[in-house]
């Protein structure tokens, strides 16, 4: 369990655990924020502050990476959906101005071995994400130069239309709770 000490925008300093997993994973798909801020899910719309009596690893998060200027440089949710044999559950890395994908990173799954599981260990796949713009992001069984279009893995069209779909719901869903957040002051 690593412990991370953040400073908010209003200076509180907040205890945060986070399991290592998700913890590394949120750096990698942000490609290694300088720090990370966290906003809870309370209802339907983002807060600063945990919701009361709510356990800190069983609370809805969304992470926000910041560069060593302190500008922000992504954010990065987890999020899941049904695959071929079980959920498919990401870490999802996304721009929120741009929606640009800055990265993604396999939390669980237990697709086929040798053909679905692919989404995780081939490293190929994960980097063809790299940049697309989710508006929604679509998958081909050719390579592909079009921004919003990833190529599927071959025999694993199922998993890696799973990863598309994870990775779709997440920027829809997010986005315009980050939006809403920043609207209402937040930063």
């Amino acid at each position: 369990m690593a412990y991370e000490i953040e400073i908010t925008p209003e200076g509180l300093r907040h205890l945060r655990k986070l399991p290592e997993k998700v913890e590394a994973a949120v750096k990698e798909v942000l490609g290694g924020p300088a720090t990370i801020d966290t906003l809870f899910l309370v209802g339907d719309k983002l807060s600063q502050e945990l919701p009361a009596g709510a356990d800190v690893l069983e609370a809805t998060k969304l992470f926000i990476g910041f560069n060593e200027a302190g500008e922000r440089i992504g954010v990065a949710v987890e999020e899941w959906t049904p695959g071929f044999a079980a959920e498919v559950r990401l870490m999802v890395g996304f721009n929120p101005t741009t929606g640009a994908l800055t990265g993604f990173k396999v939390l669980a799954q237990t697709e086929t071995p040798g053909l679905g599981d692919k989404i995780a260990k081939d490293t190929s796949f994960a980097s063809r994400f790299m940049g697309k713009i989710v508006n929604p992001l679509k998958g081909t069984k050719n390579p592909t130069t079009d921004p919003s279009t990833v190529q599927t893995l071959t025999g694993a069209t199922i998993s890696s239309k799973a990863v598309i779909k994870v990775i779709n719901k997440a920027v829809e869903t997010w986005k315009p709770r980050l939006e809403a957040y920043e609207k209402g002051g937040g930063k």
